[in-house]
Order: C-alpha cells, then sequence, then structure tokens
C-alpha cells in the first residue's frame, strides 16, 4: 500500500491514480491518514463502496440479523416470493 500527503497527491493526481492498479493510495496531512484512494475494476464496486459507509443501511443490516437471530426471519424461498410478488404490482 502506497502513502502520499495531499500535497504530493494533488501536484501529481495522475501519477497517483495510476498507482492504485497495484493496491490503494492512503492519502496523508500533517502525517494523519485523511483518505484513500481505491481503483475501480467494477463499477458495482463504486455501489459496495457508498453502500458500506451508509449508516442507515448498517442499522437496517444489524436489525435483520438480530430478527433472524430471535427466529423472526423468513425462509430465503419466501423473501423472493414477496419480492417477485411486489415486482408484479
Amino acid at each position: 500500500m502506497k502513502t502520499a500527503s495531499a500535497e504530493e497527491v494533488r501536484a501529481q493526481f495522475d501519477v497517483y491514480l495510476k498507482a492504485t492498479v497495484k493496491g490503494p493510495v492512503v492519502v496523508t496531512r500533517n502525517a494523519k491518514p485523511v483518505a484513500v484512494l481505491l481503483s475501480v475494476k467494477d463499477p458495482d464496486e463504486i455501489e459496495r463502496i457508498a453502500m458500506s459507509q451508509s449508516k442507515k443501511l448498517r442499522r437496517i443490516l444489524q436489525t435483520s440479523q438480530t430478527q433472524i437471530a430471535k427466529g423472526k426471519g423468513i425462509p430465503n424461498e419466501e423473501f423472493w416470493r414477496q419480492v417477485e410478488q411486489m415486482r408484479r404490482r
């Protein structure tokens, strides 16, 4: 993993974008990490990264996991049956 200051990245942005092909580039300010540059190999990665940062989605998933652990979930087949019904409406 490569590390560079914000000033270095600003001065040679294209160089650091190309470096992301080999791995993430950690951007620092005052020697502290402030950002990460990542290459995108698959457009779906952008959505996954954005969703992973969503506090609302994490709360929904945590609630779902808790409900499943308490036996309040529904079987996979039932879930997809309900999804299909919603699509038809």
